[in-house]
């Protein structure tokens, strides 16, 4: 396999848009599913029936193949940025939702013990007491859900939203690698930058478990 590093310079407009059309699909889908992940933990960690249920219908939803995901939506959003979007939201859930319940319950029982008995109403020991101790566990499930939803946003080039994936489907069509290799190396680039900056954030965030190491 023969890669043309003169292809580089040469498509560096086109890289940077594909690059940014790749973000412009994959951070609002973490972001959704986080939206929609938060609350249905919170109802799973709290009332216990519906727990298995919440889990069982996210992990449903992760084994179907994305292609499959993109063709379903199809009929009601189109081919739009909104079907590549909501597949990946769809796939982020199960993630999210899972890491999430587990940080809750790995908040000790004493803490939120200690915390209505100080007068703090439920709400007040969620967002003050539950969630910031459960927000590392939390964090990396975002993290995995993030290289994740990079990952798969290139087979949303299946609808014409798949940005990086472009170049994979150029190349294959062409027989021509060079852009292939692009999109490798850019997906990869993406993925550790991503990851870095959700660690930053992390360590920001904790200023506890930087006084603990």
């Amino acid at each position: 396999m023969t890669v043309d590093w003169g292809w580089f310079p040469d498509h560096r407009s086109d890289l940077v848009t594909l690059t940014l059309d790749h973000l412009s699909t994959a951070v609002p889908a973490v972001l959704f599913g986080l939206l929609i992940a938060l609350p249905l933990a919170v109802i799973a960690h709290r009332v216990r029936p519906l727990r298995g249920l919440l889990l069982g219908v996210s992990n449903i939803l992760f084994t179907i193949p994305s292609i499959a995901i993109f063709v379903l939506l199809l009929p009601v959003t189109g081919l739009t940025r909104t079907t590549a979007i909501t597949g990946l939201t769809i796939y982020t859930l199960v993630v999210l939702l899972r890491n999430t319940v587990e940080g809750l319950d790995s908040v000790p029982s004493k803490v939120r013990e200690a915390s209505t008995a100080m007068g703090a109403r439920p709400l007040r020991t969620l967002l003050t007491v539950e969630l910031p101790l459960a927000f590392p566990v939390i964090m990396a499930g975002v993290r995995v859900a993030t290289v994740m939803a990079i990952s798969l946003v290139s087979v949303a080039s299946y609808i014409g939203y798949g940005g990086l994936g472009q170049l994979f489907t150029d190349g294959f069509q062409r027989n021509y690698p060079t852009p292939v290799v692009a999109g490798v190396i850019l997906s990869l680039l993406l993925a550790l930058v991503a990851d870095a900056v959700l660690v930053t954030i992390q360590w920001l965030c904790t200023p506890w478990l930087r006084r603990r190491a």
